[in-house]
């Protein structure tokens, strides 16, 4: 596919023109943008905001949107923003504040309202039947002005992510989370990845609607490491073009499935909470009875914030929870999505759990730890990629190696 990337002359321009349109002369602002997980050029942003509008603003400020992610410390904050040092940022930037979205402290959050049971049967086709209460970050409202500067990605829960998905997870409270990433599993990743219109974006879209605030949105689409456009708007339209643009550059089509797929995450992912994107955005081209094997020696955590409830609960396939509901009534609903999302598509036979596929985890995670939990285990230290890639499956097409996987969904054409 051919596109135009945005060169800087037209995106300074931009930035000028969002300043005018948006009437931002003496408002304080505050930019919602994500963690180092996600591919964006946000140093861009970040120093030419400053550049461009600082002087003329009341207030800039930056709040990350973790959802449940680890918060950030200083030199996390400071690689997010493309600076090597604080006092660099103390010196050139003073004034900005970047804060972390404190999720374990119930008192940042306010109660903007609640979507009823008949509407989330309806919006879920039936899947939920309960009425959510739902909270924010109450910092949004100390400010004239949210813009929300993200990306936009095939994703496993909603379908594409961006717009509304920094705000819902990004900054709300946990029980939210919790019902959206139940849903999505209930769906199953590979019935809504890389899908526009699906009921977790609905009823995270609703939800925005609870919110009486303008929001200006800065939806970035990557090609690989670059900006390959930018839409700007206050309303669904902007996010609507990205994931036209999303669809075309981070979906990558095969002719066929394999048997076996070696998915090499992006070193972007430091636990497999995150780095589980490498199984996600592979399964789709994976054969009934394949396997995914995640060759990451990085990685040595379950998850930063969730390891001890994965080790508890174990991967499984979401029919094993829902079949099971009473024994994991107390567990966070986030997490055991999580673990079917990573465990993968499968079925409940003579009472059994039957995963269509088998994943492999070749981590630093310990065996022990890995058959504890359900998981595939793989010494990663026995494996060697080129004999991978030079092997007869390989050469003969029944296996796939995927390299800085996490961002690219891969489907079979047609």
């Amino acid at each position: 596919m051919r596109y135009t990337p945005p060169k800087e002359d037209s995106l300074l321009n931009e930035i000028e023109d969002t300043f005018k349109n948006y009437n931002l002369e003496n408002k304080s602002v505050l930019v919602i943008i994500p963690d180092n997980t996600r591919t964006a050029p946000i140093n861009f942003f970040f120093k030419h905001f400053y550049k461009l509008w600082f002087k003329h603003l009341k207030k800039l400020d930056y709040l990350i949107a973790l959802g449940t992610h680890r918060y950030l410390d200083i030199k996390q904050k400071l690689r997010r923003i493309g600076l090597s040092s604080e006092a660099e940022f103390e010196s050139n930037y003073r004034g900005v504040n970047i804060y972390n979205h404190e999720w374990k402290n119930p008192s940042i959050f306010k109660y903007i309202g609640r979507i009823n049971e008949a509407e989330v049967s309806r919006i879920s086709h039936g899947k939920l039947k309960e009425e959510i209460d739902i909270s924010i970050n109450k910092m949004i409202f100390e400010y004239d002005k949210i813009i929300i500067l993200g990306t936009v990605f095939p994703h496993e829960v909603v379908g594409f992510s961006g717009s509304n998905k920094y705000l819902f997870p990004g900054i709300c409270s946990w029980n939210f989370i919790d019902v959206t990433h139940w849903l999505g599993a209930l769906i199953k990743n590979i019935n809504i990845i890389g899908i526009k219109e699906t009921p977790v974006r609905r009823l995270i879209d609703r939800a925005r609607e609870l919110l009486n605030i303008e929001i200006i949105y800065f939806n970035m689409v990557m090609k690989k490491d670059r900006l390959a456009g930018l839409f700007i708007g206050d309303d669904y339209r902007a996010w609507t073009e990205a994931v036209e643009l999303s669809s075309k550059l981070n979906i990558n089509y095969v002719d066929k499935q394999f048997s076996r797929v070696v998915s090499i995450p992006s070193g972007i992912y430091e636990d497999l909470w995150t780095a589980s994107k490498g199984i996600y955005k592979v399964e789709p081209v994976v054969k009934e009875r394949g396997e995914i094997i995640l060759y990451a020696p990085n990685i040595k955590d379950f998850s930063f914030t969730h390891g001890k409830t994965i080790e508890r609960v174990g991967f499984h396939i979401i029919e094993y929870f829902t079949h099971n509901i009473e024994r994991f009534k107390s567990e966070p609903k986030m997490v055991l999505s999580h673990c079917s999302l990573v465990k993968g598509h499968g079925i409940i036979k003579n009472g059994k759990e039957n995963p269509a596929i088998n994943v492999i985890l070749a981590t630093g995670i310990p065996e022990e730890k890995c058959k504890k939990a359900n998981i595939g285990y793989m010494n990663p230290m026995d494996i060697n990629l080129n004999t991978f890639k030079n092997s007869r499956d390989t050469l003969s097409g029944d296996t796939l190696i995927v390299e800085n996987s996490g961002e690219i969904l891969y489907r079979v054409k047609n």
